[in-house]
């Protein structure tokens, strides 16, 4: 078997357990989404539409990694989390169609979602990282 081939083939342990939560804080900002929409955002103009999108993004990204460790899914879910990120720093200082909130509310719903989207970066962060520093050099 070639060296080409025998790479292709093989997944490193230590990016697919990275992979693996990146899916994992993916699907409960997901689920948080999800849930606030639920429990009142759906009747919010614009807003309950972008938290039910949010949610069904997430839900495939995460679904997606759990299959595949393509770079344009880690994009995807950094962007996901920055997405959402962004659509609550702007809810709480310029506000989003006229909708805006003060802190962390609705609690404690809003803090989780917040520490899993930053989880996500900064262990998109670390795979991109790993891979970086363990890549295979190519023969010609």
């Amino acid at each position: 078997m070639s060296t080409a081939r025998s790479r292709l083939g093989r997944t490193p342990m230590t990016a697919l357990l990275i992979r693996l939560c990146v899916a994992g804080t993916v699907t409960e900002s997901g689920y948080l989404h999800a849930k606030l929409y639920i429990d009142g955002y759906r009747f919010v103009p614009h807003i309950g539409t972008m938290f039910l999108i949010q949610a069904a993004v997430s839900f495939a990204v995460a679904a997606l990694l759990l299959f595949a460790g393509a770079p344009v899914l880690h994009l995807m879910a950094a962007g996901t989390a920055l997405g959402a990120l962004g659509g609550f720093a702007l809810s709480r200082t310029v506000g989003v169609w006229g909708f805006t909130e003060r802190g962390l509310q609705p609690h404690p719903d809003a803090l989780l979602s917040v520490l899993s989207e930053v989880a996500t970066l900064l262990l998109i962060g670390a795979l991109c990282t790993y891979l970086l520093l363990h890549r295979t050099p190519r023969r010609e």
